[in-house]
């Protein structure tokens, strides 16, 4: 079988790539496992070079990467290059940080020494997304192999040509050949390399079946998943809210790679007070945003595919079917390309699918609520639970429904929410469990290992 990257401006293939056997990916498994039993054992200060090597790696390629990403999956070639400047950023972090992060801590016991440490557990399959090709790859790359581990990259099929990119980018940085090392397979296949005895354990960046599927094999072997799954994001804007402040940072937190994320505004919430005025300057602000050829100065290009704008398009009008307005977009163009107009849906409520479902693109869902409390039960009334924003001028009250009325793994208040390498990032109920990124995801993929020492 091919793995084939299209041009979604276009609906030109880029290149094929075929699919390797299952012979291939255990002889790939193989060599990583020789690999990462070496590389366990050398020294900090040794990874920490190669950390730095690969940052100037990708700086020095920045221009290459994100042209490649923009053919592969159509985001604006500026978001490209900004994706890339967080990847750098990541690596930034953990060089400065992870000798800290793993270094052995003392427990006062009854023992005469007690510590404890931290070890690698071997080769971690990560299973990762086409919408942010090269920074979903290193956020869970970078600090599961500087804790000691092998990576195993499972790249989506259509975005062939960043995963191999990447897997450059680890061997002219001087990390050993084959510490990261892609494989390329379908989806279909996935199951018979979790299965596979060298594999510790799995990350998956995905759907919400896709993530059940995958912790049930990995369960299956009792091997340990981290799941970064769907969201359906909630953004409360409250009366008392900064209303240009609150409704620039719902366009920010929603157009960013044409809607196509995981913890985009995907349910934009108002209280009645605010509710009309909040509408005009979204049809007002989103009215000048511009759809293009993500290669020119655009806001969003096309997205992923033909088939994914048709099922975000089925959305629409099945939520304004029952009874959503449409106030702009919503309109397939008659243009070459998987493109989708910004679209702003009003007067949506639970039961539609644009408040029940996750939509995948370009599309602004305004939902009324009674008050305060109100718009909190509206938030929460979703099987998902990766992210939340609220917008208030009293930031005592906006911390407190941040921390203990909003049910989401990550909170923000008065932005949109977005990955930091410094904070954990990871979701709760349908989105997923596990942590990535700062200390919190250094620690996923480790043994933490208690050693107590006695003198008797």
């Amino acid at each position: 079988m091919a793995l084939v990257s299209i041009d979604p401006s276009t609906g030109e293939e880029i290149q094929s790539y075929q699919e390797i056997s299952e012979i291939e990916v255990q002889n790939i498994l193989e060599e990583v496992i020789l690999s990462q039993s070496s590389w366990s054992s050398t020294s900090f200060d040794f990874r920490l070079d190669c950390l730095n090597e690969i940052t100037g790696v990708l700086k020095d390629g920045k221009r290459e990467f994100a042209q490649l990403m923009t053919r592969e999956m159509g985001k604006p070639v500026m978001q490209s290059s900004g994706e890339i400047e967080k990847c750098i950023w990541l690596c930034e972090y953990y060089l400065n940080n992870s000798e800290q992060f793993l270094a052995d801590k003392k427990i006062q016991s009854d023992t005469h020494k007690c510590l404890v440490t931290f070890q690698p557990i071997g080769l971690v399959l990560g299973i990762m997304p086409w919408n942010f090709p090269f920074w979903q790859v290193f956020r869970f790359a970078i600090p599961t192999i500087i804790a000691g581990n092998g990576a195993i990259l499972k790249h989506a099929s259509n975005v062939q040509g960043c995963a191999i990119a990447i897997e450059s980018c680890f061997r002219k940085a001087g990390f050993p050949d084959n510490i990261f090392r892609n494989i390329s397979i379908s989806g279909k296949n996935v199951g018979t390399v979790i299965r596979n005895s060298g594999i510790a354990a799995v990350t998956l960046t995905g759907s919400t079946p896709a993530g059940r599927s995958v912790a049930k094999t990995a369960g299956e072997c009792l091997k340990k998943t981290v799941l970064e799954l769907g969201g359906s994001d909630p953004y409360l804007i409250l009366d008392d809210a900064d209303l240009d402040k609150a409704v620039n940072a719902c366009i920010d937190g929603r157009i960013l790679n044409a809607g196509q994320s995981c913890i985009s505004a995907k349910r934009i919430i108002a209280t009645e007070s605010v509710y009309d005025t909040v509408l005009e300057k979204l049809q007002s602000r989103l009215s000048e945003k511009i759809m293009g050829d993500p290669f020119d100065r655009v806001d969003i290009g096309p997205m992923i595919s033909i088939q994914a704008r048709d099922e975000v398009h089925d959305q629409v009008i099945r939520s304004v079917n029952a009874g959503a307005s449409l106030i702009l977009g919503g309109i397939i163009p008659q243009i070459t390309g998987a493109f989708y107009p910004i679209t702003l849906l009003s007067g949506v409520e639970p039961g539609m699918p644009a408040f029940d479902e996750e939509l995948f693109g370009p599309v602004f869902s305004l939902t009324m609520a009674q008050d305060e409390d109100h718009a909190i039960d509206l938030g929460n009334n979703t099987p998902f639970g990766l992210g939340a924003s609220v917008f208030t001028q009293n930031i005592e009250k906006g911390e407190n429904i941040a921390k203990t009325r909003l049910y989401a793994g990550v909170c923000f208040v008065n932005d949109f929410v977005k990955s930091d390498p410094r904070l954990p990032f990871g979701g709760i109920k349908e989105s997923g469990y596990g942590r990535e990124l700062s200390s919190y995801g250094m620690m996923e993929f480790v043994n933490i290992k208690t050693v107590a020492i006695s003198n008797d």
